[in-house]
């Protein structure tokens, strides 16, 4: 085997390790075929310490305020909380649902879900990132409580990614 050979096979074949590496990394992306409800929301003013609206239903309105954590007023709401309300309430929804189709709808009645969002920088990167713990009290049922977690938007939406596009008008 000539010299230049080998040394093209071994770089054909490093290629292909690397290639295997960054694949075997990658996340799944989940996409929508079937739209069942969009929200819509607006925000302005100076981002964090301004405003949001959604005129969806019976519609939101909503001053934000920079937390006293990270060094503002905390006198609105922030995003963290809203996520983390949303959160919450997708969960236990998910939870009832899946109690119901495993034949235990009774199990998740009294069923209550609390959930912290955390802001801070990431090990891995620049910039800030966000860490959800989940706690769900009145169920013991580890099944129901995985499954819940399986079925949930929101869950599904951390593990697996979502479609993202960013436009402008």
């Amino acid at each position: 085997m000539s010299t230049f050979f080998a040394r093209s096979l071994l770089r054909e074949r490093s290629s292909v390790l690397a290639h295997r590496s960054v694949v075997s990394n990658r996340r799944t992306l989940m996409t929508l075929k079937d739209v069942k409800y969009t929200a819509h929301a607006e925000a302005r003013g100076q981002g964090r310490n301004g405003q949001v609206k959604s005129d969806d239903d019976c519609g939101l309105e909503l001053r934000l305020a920079m937390p006293k954590s990270l060094g503002g007023k905390g006198d609105g709401q922030n995003p963290e909380q809203l996520l983390a309300m949303g959160y919450a309430a997708c969960f236990l929804s998910a939870l009832q649902m899946v109690s119901g189709q495993m034949g235990r709808k009774e199990a998740a009645m009294n069923a209550v879900i609390r959930t912290q969002v955390h802001i801070g920088q990431p090990k891995e990167m620049e910039g800030f990132g966000l860490r959800v713990d989940i706690q769900v009290e009145g169920i013991q049922d580890d099944e129901l409580i995985q499954a819940a977690h399986k079925l949930c938007p929101y869950s599904r939406m951390m593990k697996n990614g979502a479609e993202i596009l960013v436009t402008k008008t």
